[in-house]
């Protein structure tokens, strides 16, 4: 077994003896356990998860679906970024949900704003799809799609072999079609990325790299 347990762990005793676990020796990426708590991953908007150490393959098409839950009006959601140009990014900014991709010939993006009083960063769950098909490119939440014109239909081709960084990203690290760099608050769930008939379901507690992220429980909502 080389995964932590996504539990909770209290009452713990050795020898007949209660071990203290308010003041450990030492501690690693274990949070406290919540009263109310939902499926998913919680991000508490300091760091990222960092998954596919090897490289994500965006190339000319790629589906990915997810679901967050934020009170926060700016969070990166994803990214996988080449260090040329090409590169996806989904981002959430001023309330907004943008879809960023960029084949090679320039970057192109699909904004969602929701309507009148309604927000995206309401604490309630949302679904979010993105899908890239060569040159065009879709955004839907919710079920409320955007679609975008892009100018450079010859380019096609997101050439990364990148990292997938999810909820932020490394200082030291280029994301070409993320404009934010403020760390998502809030969980996310569900993330699926599909590409033909190969469908991937992301477990965050395999990421290689984790930082303020805790795989497998959510805080109940945070009004």
């Amino acid at each position: 077994v080389t995964h932590s347990i996504p539990a909770c762990i209290g009452s713990m005793t050795m020898n007949g003896k209660q071990l203290d676990h308010e003041s450990p020796v030492s501690i690693f990426a274990v949070n406290k356990c919540y009263v109310t708590v939902q499926e998913g991953t919680f991000f508490d908007g300091s760091g990222f998860a960092a998954l596919v150490r090897e490289g994500y393959k965006v190339r000319s098409d790629v589906n990915i679906t997810l679901e967050f839950r934020t009170t926060a009006a700016h969070g990166v959601l994803l990214g996988v970024s080449s260090a040329k140009v090409d590169a996806i990014g989904l981002e959430v900014v001023n309330g907004k949900v943008l879809f960023h991709v960029n084949n090679g010939a320039g970057r192109i993006t699909a904004a969602y704003e929701p309507r009148g009083t309604s927000s995206l960063c309401d604490g309630r769950w949302h679904k979010l799809q993105a899908n890239k098909s060569k040159h065009r490119i879709s955004l839907a939440i919710d079920g409320n799609s955007v679609h975008v014109d892009n100018p450079y239909i010859q380019s096609t081709s997101a050439d990364t072999n990148d990292p997938l960084y999810v909820g932020g990203y490394p200082a030291d690290v280029k994301q070409n079609c993320l404009t934010s760099k403020t760390s998502f608050r809030g969980c996310l769930r569900n993330l699926v990325l599909t590409k033909g008939q190969q469908t991937e379901l992301f477990d965050f507690s395999r990421a290689f790299d984790l930082r303020g992220v805790f795989p497998h429980s959510c805080p109940g909502a945070e009004h």
